[in-house]
């Protein structure tokens, strides 16, 4: 019985997991028979899960939302990355769920082992976040984004390009990718043949279309380089020169592939160039770096950095 227990409990796992599944994928991963498949599918639907059997070549088998909710199971890994989760959505990233991921985190809570608990407090203690986000993204779009992603749906929505033009696209959604404080999805734009990035602060309107898609290989096999990568071939707003005070070397190792271009000079000095659409987010970018630094270029960054630097010195003659 303890086995058939703990078979059931993977399953619902793994139904939980993804929109659906083959009968022959769930007999693989369980390492079952059909017949054993289907009197575990039967003794799910006992306790009160509603599993769906879908048919046809595209078919196989679906958890369902049901009248109540049922007991979610999650492995000790699972509960930490929701816990964390929840903490940086009540930071304010995606707009209209603060509180409410508030209130979530803390039901969680209550409910979490006294191990697992531990580890949410600790890393709750120690992740402080630097700067708040400037762009927000609709909480309903993100989600419908990342289940069609999920459950390898073809989407369309409406979208809001650099330039202002309103366009309606039709795209394979493979993966969501979180960078500089903003949320993009890499995907397939069937009407244009080719990958494109879509920032989804732009984007509106998602719409599911019931038609799945084979996955396809991400260009370079990485999202968040692919992401990287079509952000610097788009010239942003603000083009940064800044000469640092330290070895080339030095900046390079502490420097993401995201974050700009360490060019040589002596062996003390090197010239940094980077580029973003925020003067928020290049000025963080520079204080991070904690070495000194002069910025040549844009003039708008140098005025922001010198009203910042008013400010501060204000608030410490205010504390003297």
């Amino acid at each position: 019985m303890a086995g058939t227990t703990s078979r059931a409990l993977r399953l619902l796992s793994l139904l939980q997991a993804r929109r659906t599944w083959s009968g022959s994928e769930l007999m693989g991963r369980l390492e079952v028979s059909e017949r054993t498949l289907r009197r575990d599918i039967d003794r799910l639907r006992d306790l009160g899960y509603p599993v769906r059997a879908v048919p046809g070549p595209a078919g196989g088998y679906q958890l369902e939302a049901g009248a109540e909710v049922p007991p979610l199971l999650l492995d000790d890994e699972e509960a930490v990355a929701i816990a964390m989760g929840l903490l940086t959505a009540a930071g304010g990233t995606i707009a209209g769920i603060e509180e409410t991921s508030l209130r979530a985190l803390a039901k969680l809570e209550k409910v979490l082992p006294p191990r697992i608990r531990q580890r949410v407090q600790m890393l709750q203690s120690a992740v402080v976040p630097m700067i708040r986000a400037w762009v927000t993204v609709d909480a309903e779009a993100l989600t419908a984004v990342a289940q069609a992603c999920r459950d390898r749906e073809r989407l369309r929505f409406d979208y809001r390009t650099f330039d202002g033009t309103e366009t309606e696209r039709h795209v394979e959604p493979h993966q969501l990718v979180s960078s500089q404080q903003r949320w993009y999805l890499v995907a397939f734009d069937r009407d244009r043949d080719d990958w494109r990035t879509f920032r989804l602060d732009r984007l509106t309107s998602p719409r599911a279309t019931r038609i799945n898609f084979k996955p396809r290989a991400i260009p370079g096999g990485d999202a968040a380089e692919y992401v990287t990568r079509s952000l610097r071939a788009r010239p942003m707003r603000y083009q940064v020169v800044a000469d640092l005070r330290a070895p080339a070397a030095e900046i390079t190792a502490r420097l993401r592939f995201a974050d700009g271009e360490v060019e040589f000079v002596d062996d003390t000095h090197c010239r940094f160039r980077t580029q973003g659409d925020a003067l928020e987010w290049l000025t963080f970018i520079l204080i991070w770096l904690d070495v000194d630094f002069e910025v040549q270029e844009p003039p708008e960054l140098i005025d922001y950095l010198a009203s910042v630097s008013r400010r501060l010195a204000s608030s410490q003659s205010a504390i003297a």
